[in-house]
């Protein structure tokens, strides 16, 4: 009962209603910001979404440690309850993680087609049968545009969703006159869609930037909460 109340209310699924045909198999997203702006937050709350559906959930870490990951969703799982005042909840919690495997990567000599090889691995011999992988951490300042290329392929063959995270550097500007990341443009035909998160006083704004095949800027009726790292409906 808590599981399914905490998916009816997930703000996740308005964030994809305003996707045009939706999100799902085959497509690959991307939240861009700068660092510690909540883009980890996201991910974690589209991965919360599907375990509440029952649904298995790959997050791939390139991080150098993968504690600080599962504090995330303890964390955002915690708030959750919260605000929802559900009893019990830290039990579903323990019941929903089982169906979310962790895999950490260096990205520095680790090709991406051992990566997918991985996921692969997982998928097939070892019967995990996710259709979403959340992927944190990856450089987008490293790889060729090849790489993500890669990824998407994998999506299509294997009828999977991915969601990564893309920490943007550097001075500004940081996109460009359509609200692209500068950054993303060479990867721009492997991306289906991008979401941009920019501060707007003391909430966190999102941006669908990139609509598969359309250019939208579209500012989005969400916001994340930098205290609870929470996406709620404005």
């Amino acid at each position: 009962m808590v599981r399914k109340t905490l998916s009816a209310r997930s703000p996740i699924k308005m964030m994809e209603k305003n996707i045009s045909g939706g999100f799902g198999p085959g497509n690959l997203g991307v939240f861009a910001s700068r660092k510690g702006v909540g883009k980890t937050a996201c991910l974690v709350q589209i991965a919360l979404d599907r375990l509440f559906e029952e649904k298995p959930v790959i997050h791939v870490s390139y991080a150098s440690r993968v504690d600080y990951i599962i504090s995330w969703y303890k964390e955002i799982f915690k708030n959750l309850a919260t605000q929802q005042n559900l009893q019990s909840a830290m039990e579903v919690h323990d019941r929903i993680i089982r169906n979310r495997v962790i895999m950490n990567f260096r990205q520095e000599g680790m090709k991406t087609e051992q990566v997918t090889k991985s996921l692969e691995a997982l998928l097939g011999p070892g019967n995990f049968r996710a259709k979403t992988i959340i992927v944190d951490g990856f450089n987008f300042y490293l790889p060729w545009a090849e790489d993500l290329a890669l990824f998407k392929k994998f999506a299509s063959e294997h009828q999977v969703e991915f969601w990564f995270s893309c920490s943007l550097k550097g001075e500004d500007p940081l996109f460009n006159e359509q609200g692209i990341p500068f950054i993303l443009q060479d990867y721009l035909s492997s991306i289906d869609v991008i979401i941009t998160l920019e501060h707007d006083n003391s909430h966190v704004k999102l941006n669908l930037v990139k609509d598969h095949d359309r250019i939208s800027n579209k500012k989005l009726r969400l916001q994340l909460d930098p205290q609870t790292l929470l996406l709620a409906k404005i």
